[in-house]
């Protein structure tokens, strides 16, 4: 089943937004596909889809995934409901897409543990070209893009989407980072970086001292 989702978010979700912590980061523009169990994260979903909102995705600093609620970054990334399918009785499937960052003002956990923070927007990466010297950075994205495209032929399955924005500094540095070996607190630290020219060459560096580019 496929929800008309959205992008955007209205002042009820500002005031009580839905977070699942986690051990990976979510990058604005990224592909996170979830396997939900635990009743608090199912009861998420199911409200997300009949409400058509997001949930806030963060990354864990102390605790785990499941059973007590986890401690997390105050910065994360909307994760927009792109389809559903539910694997066996009280299992669902989830293709999640990253939307806005937000950063959090205030958290409540409810009975059920799960927690629901007042959190504001921050702003989205603004058209910013790809400078020359970052060239090497959208050649290495383009391959990963065929890679993926040649080894898994549904579009659904794939760990990027369209649109394909190469000509979007912040977009090849975020592409590029979401899939990097390194902590999730390094990549944390890239999402946060509000300047999308400070991303990329902080990727673009990260991947020179390793011999990629």
């Amino acid at each position: 089943m496929k929800p008309t989702g959205q992008e955007g978010a209205d002042f009820d979700m500002l005031d009580s937004l839905a977070l699942f912590p986690l051990s990976t980061v979510l990058f604005p523009g990224g592909v996170l596909p979830l396997r939900i169990f635990e009743a608090r994260y199912t009861d998420m979903v199911r409200e997300c889809m009949r409400l058509q909102r997001p949930f806030g995705v963060c990354l864990i600093t102390h605790g785990g995934e499941v059973g007590e609620a986890a401690e997390h970054e105050s910065i994360g990334c909307l994760a927009e409901i792109q389809d559903v399918d539910m694997e066996q009785p009280g299992v669902l499937r989830i293709r999640t897409l990253g939307t806005r960052r937000f950063q959090i003002e205030h958290t409540e956990a409810g009975a059920n543990r799960l927690t629901r923070a007042r959190v504001s927007l921050l702003s989205t990466d603004p058209m910013v070209a790809v400078p020359d010297e970052h060239a090497d950075c959208v050649g290495l994205v383009r391959r990963m893009v065929q890679e993926i495209e040649r080894t898994v032929p549904d579009a659904s399955q794939r760990m990027i989407t369209g649109p394909l924005q190469y000509e979007s500094a912040g977009w090849v540095a975020n592409r590029i980072a979401e899939f990097l070996p390194i902590p999730g607190t390094s990549k944390y630290r890239l999402m946060t970086m509000d300047d999308p020219l400070d991303r990329l060459a902080v990727v673009h560096r990260w991947l020179s001292q390793q011999g990629v580019l």
